[in-house]
């Protein structure tokens, strides 16, 4: 069981990242005996479903899923109704609405749209657990515009030691982008065919990233703010590095394929370089 699996996953990690949904259906399909291990190892892009209750938008994930139903925050009624479907006690429930109601304000400031979700569970050692979920996607109003999603996943483990409590946070952020680009003579073109001359850059993949730390708890709330700070600190940290490392090490590559600038203006100014390097020396 263990070898397989690991072979599955193995062959994800080959695949294009922006295809993982489509991969992960057609291999759930092939090893049907194996398919919830593997819906429970792999991440994937946030789906975005709509409370029948109260008409709000929630993430679904493998978190709040019970067989085929997923658990709305906002309700805390499963869709398909799924009567056994597993539900946080009274005491988590209510710091559950109050962190939906704390993310749903990160979620504006930060994002400024999108959709954000925290679910709460139990832990057998007394402890509790939760998932922070937020998704934003950028839609192309037009076949040369840029579109893309962002997909934030932070799981977290708390364990209470009198006021104090020991955080475990664990992030991945999953980023697409699709650019599209079209040249002078493209232009000239009916969008129709515009679609098919104008080259594609496509970005995807994703970055995971843990963290542990202690914080005192005079109250239960304050788990809503101690893990909204470990949040959002962790989230700027992944989009500096994913702006520094991994966006400049694109930048980069594309410059050094192709100069910007003119190359015979280039070739005079390394010229003329050279020049004043000389008259230095003498």
């Amino acid at each position: 069981m263990g070898d397989l699996v690991d072979s599955m996953l193995d062959l994800m990690r080959r695949l294009p990242p922006m295809r993982v949904e489509e991969n992960v259906a057609s291999l759930a399909a092939m090893c049907p005996d194996y398919a919830e291990d593997l819906l429970g190892t792999v991440d994937q892009p946030l789906k975005v479903l709509t409370d029948r209750a109260t008409g709000r938008e929630y993430l679904a994930c493998d978190y709040n899923r019970d067989g085929e139903s997923y658990r709305s925050p906002w309700s805390n009624e499963y869709d398909p109704p799924f009567e056994d479907g597993t539900v946080p006690t009274a005491k988590l429930r209510k710091l559950e609405i109050t962190a939906n109601e704390a993310f749903d304000m990160y979620r504006e400031m930060y994002y400024e749209g999108g959709v954000s979700s925290v679910f709460l569970w139990d832990l057998d050692d007394g402890g509790f657990a939760g998932v922070v979920l937020l998704k934003k996607v950028m839609n192309a109003s037009s076949p040369t515009e840029p579109s893309g999603s962002w997909d934030s996943i932070h799981v977290f483990e708390v364990s209470e030691r009198g006021r104090q409590a020991h955080y475990k946070l664990t992030s991945t952020i999953m980023l697409q982008m699709t650019n599209r680009a079209v040249t002078g003579r493209d232009a000239k073109e009916k969008e129709g065919d515009d679609a098919t001359r104008a080259g594609e850059v496509a970005l995807s993949g994703s970055m995971t990233r843990q963290e542990e730390k202690d914080y005192p708890v005079p109250e239960q709330m304050a788990h809503v703010a101690n893990t909204g700070r470990m949040v959002e600190e962790m989230e700027i940290k992944m989009r500096n590095t994913l702006q520094e490392v991994y966006f400049g090490k694109t930048r980069d590559v594309v410059f050094d394929l192709r100069s910007v600038d003119d190359l015979e203006k280039a070739r005079r100014q390394r010229e003329l370089q050279k020049e004043l390097v000389g008259f230095i020396k003498r």
